[in-house]
């Protein structure tokens, strides 16, 4: 059997951390007045005093060593664990959800989905839009806070709990975790900072500059208004793009700029397909829409530019009527919504590493077929892929599009129309939170959905942050045998 008492030591101090993140809202609506406050403090009392009472129960835990079964395990109990916390704001104050809407609400938030079911944000308590906000922020870097507060103590080997989060070194040399997570945390909270302060520049109110930067640079996509980036039309749009790009390309290239490996970013291959690809969707739409509509080039350019940067970042922000220009435009946001943001940063989906490689494996195979005798190996930016790598990204990529396909038809089955449940797992498992279909319709969000395929997407929003195999393997019976 899997020790979990080191694991439940753990959970106790995210869960205290979890409580003094709450005091930041409870303190907002204390100075507006709002009951609000009170309903943020009983959480954060009920939260915290779980959190100390699990950090009581298992002091007497071995704090020397995780093995890969308790990091596997640790990393589902994380991220389905503090959401059962998360949500208590939304149940015990306003909007007052029930708890299948307020668990989907709070597992959408941390792992940086943006999906919501709340209708009216702009009539929240300010208190409530800042810890969606804060929920975003906090799932948009899990690995280093989860890092930052545990394994120092724990003296672990920390790359190994990174690997269970899906979190791709790319082959590169790293220093030791604690390291890492210092590094990242600055990178990430510099980020967020000049994106509040670009926000607050271009005319957001304070609020509203620190929840949409905090949900841009988390890639979450969380807004405090029904209209999202709709109410701030025009230059607001177009540094929301650029931040919402920096959001996704990888972390530790930001690391490795902070000691002093200047061009990074610059020269990375995964960015600059990002970025070549995102031309061509936002070009193609573009195009289309100047073909086929009275629009002006540039409303049709910034609106194309906001919606299909903010899909294939896996953000969920939206603006304008991007999603009434049907057909063509939507059939680009699903492939690049299945491609996602790059490896190793909070964007979700399939990431531009693994479709460069599955790419670059496609076209060695069809040269083998088209010559036998030839020597093809796969490369990916000048070096050779091993075998072993690119076996286990098809099965990934495999079995991506499997779920993707067998939980669409799930879904058929609770009562959804097939178009929106074809956008609601593939929103869900690329942590896109962009939402399409006629179940949509009324409201833009997700409240109207069977309690059932609630549960569903919230399922598949766990399997897309962890990147799939922390939760399958986890639901081996093999996993508990020792």
């Amino acid at each position: 059997m899997v020790d979990v008492r080191p694991l439940v030591y753990v959970i106790g101090a995210l869960l205290i951390f979890l409580a003094c993140m709450m005091l930041a809202p409870a303190l907002i609506d204390f100075r507006s007045g709002s009951s609000n406050a009170r309903d943020f403090l009983e959480s954060a009392l009920i939260t915290g005093g779980i959190g100390l009472g699990l950090r009581i129960a298992t002091a007497n835990a071995n704090l020397t060593r995780l093995d890969r079964r308790q990091a596997y395990l640790l990393t589902v109990m994380v991220w389905t664990g503090l959401p059962l916390f998360a949500c208590l704001p939304f149940v015990l104050g306003a909007p007052g959800l029930g708890f299948t809407d307020a668990y989907f609400e709070a597992v959408s938030g941390l792992t940086t989905t943006g999906a919501t079911v709340i209708v009216g944000l702009d009539r929240l308590p300010d208190g409530m839009n800042l810890w969606r906000g804060l929920l975003n922020w906090i799932g948009g870097l899990g690995i280093a806070f989860v890092a930052m507060i545990f394994l120092p103590v724990m003296r672990v080997g920390g790359m190994q709990f990174f690997r269970t989060e899906g979190f791709d070194t790319l082959g590169k040399a790293l220093p030791r975790a604690t390291d890492i997570a210092l590094a990242l945390l600055a990178v990430y909270a510099g980020l967020t900072l000049a994106c509040i302060l670009t926000y607050r520049a271009l005319g957001m109110s304070g609020l509203d500059a620190v929840v949409n930067g905090a949900a841009t640079i988390a890639t979450g996509g969380f807004s405090p208004s029904d209209a999202s980036f709709g109410k701030y039309p025009g230059a607001a749009e177009y540094a929301g793009a650029l931040f919402m790009l920096l959001g996704s390309f990888p972390y530790i290239l930001y690391a490795g700029m902070a000691v002093g490996q200047r061009g990074a970013v610059l020269w990375d291959a995964q960015v600059w397909a990002l970025l070549r690809w995102t031309a061509y969707a936002v070009g193609s739409v573009t195009l289309w829409r100047l073909a086929t509509s009275e629009m002006g080039a540039e409303p049709a350019f910034r609106e194309s530019l906001f919606n299909l940067v903010s899909i294939i970042t896996g953000t969920g922000f939206f603006s304008g009527s991007f999603v009434g220009w049907g057909g063509y435009s939507m059939a680009v946001a699903l492939i690049v919504g299945l491609i996602g943001g790059c490896s190793g940063s909070s964007s979700g989906a399939l990431s531009v590493f693994r479709v460069q490689v599955a790419w670059a494996a496609v076209q060695a195979q069809i040269a083998r077929i088209h010559a036998p005798d030839r020597v093809a190996p796969v490369r990916y930016a000048g070096r050779r892929v091993e075998d072993e790598v690119i076996n286990a990204l098809m099965l990934y990529v495999t079995g991506y599009i499997l779920i993707l396909g067998v939980l669409t038809v799930a879904m058929s089955l609770v009562e959804v129309d097939m178009i929106s449940a074809l956008f609601g797992i593939w929103m869900a498992l690329g942590n896109i939170g962009y939402g399409y279909g006629p179940m949509l319709g009324d409201t833009g969000t997700f409240r109207d959905f069977p309690d059932a395929a609630k549960w569903l997407m919230t399922l598949t929003m766990l399997l897309g942050r962890l990147g799939l195999l922390a939760v399958l393997v986890v639901a081996l019976p093999s996993f508990w045998r020792r």
